[in-house]
This record gives C-alpha cells, sequence and structure tokens, in this order.
C-alpha cells in the first residue's frame, strides 16, 4: 500500500515533498513585530538603513529585509545591533520597553558634531563661524 500526502495548496509542496507552513504567532495588544521595532529603534537613534548598514558592515537591503520580512534576528548580529543602536538586546528583542528619558535629541546632528570635532582646528573654525552666522540669523528673526 502506497501513502501519498496531499497538500492543501501549492505553497505547501516544494518539489514533490510536503513542506510545513511557518508557524506565526499573533501579537498581544501593544506588541509590535520585531521588523517594526528595529525600525523605530533605528529612528529613534537617528539612522537612515543605509548609515546604520555601514555602522555594522552590512548591506542597507539586509536592513531593509529585517526592517520588512524577517520574523527575527539572527542571533549573532544582536549584539552588533543593540550597540550600533545604543540599546539593550532585551529591548532590541522586546523583551524589555525601551527606556524613554522625556528628553528627545536628534542622534544624527550629535554624530555629525563628533565628525566635526575630529576635523583639524581650521576646518573646525570654519563650521564654527558657519553656525554662529546661521544661528545669529534665527535669533534676530525670532525677535523681530
Amino acid at each position: 500500500m502506497e501513502l501519498k500526502i496531499l497538500a492543501y495548496n501549492r505553497h505547501d509542496v516544494m518539489e514533490g515533498e510536503f513542506v510545513m507552513p511557518k508557524k506565526t504567532v499573533p501579537l498581544k495588544e501593544g506588541e509590535e513585530h520585531f521588523g517594526e521595532r528595529l525600525a523605530r529603534l533605528r529612528k529613534a537613534a537617528g539612522f537612515s538603513q543605509r548609515e546604520l548598514a555601514a555602522e555594522i558592515n552590512m548591506s542597507n537591503r539586509m536592513i531593509a529585509y529585517y526592517e520588512t520580512e524577517a520574523a527575527r534576528l539572527p542571533i549573532h548580529l544582536l549584539p552588533t545591533l543593540a550597540k550600533a543602536l545604543k540599546v539593550s538586546a532585551d529591548e532590541l528583542m522586546g523583551l524589555e520597553r525601551t527606556k524613554k528619558n522625556g528628553k528627545t535629541q536628534d542622534t544624527r546632528l550629535w554624530r555629525r558634531f563628533s565628525q566635526v570635532e575630529k576635523l583639524p582646528p581650521p576646518k573646525r573654525k570654519q563650521i564654527v563661524q558657519i553656525l554662529d552666522a546661521f544661528l545669529g540669523s534665527e535669533k534676530g528673526k525670532k525677535a523681530g
């Protein structure tokens, strides 16, 4: 007697073999998928997908994949991503709520300032002069 496996739909059959469908766990109210959390933490850290990819030496296509398609992150990337985003591994995995200190900080701007600090003094002086001129013109607008 020969036993045949009948699949319910075409996605369950792969080269004539039966493949178990992926198990999806429904989210509880207020929970977010890993990709949504990764995107939120990335934006909060002031990174674009391309900037984060460069920071951790990965292609930006993989970052996009983890944010949209992947249900979980490969374990070897967990410490690297957590360090780059300046969050704990538990926060990245959704086991712990993201800490909010009430202050919002433009981390992209602060990263730029740290790059300016590494420039030679004459270049830094030029940038400071440009900032002073810009901030002075903004102050004049608010006073008027």
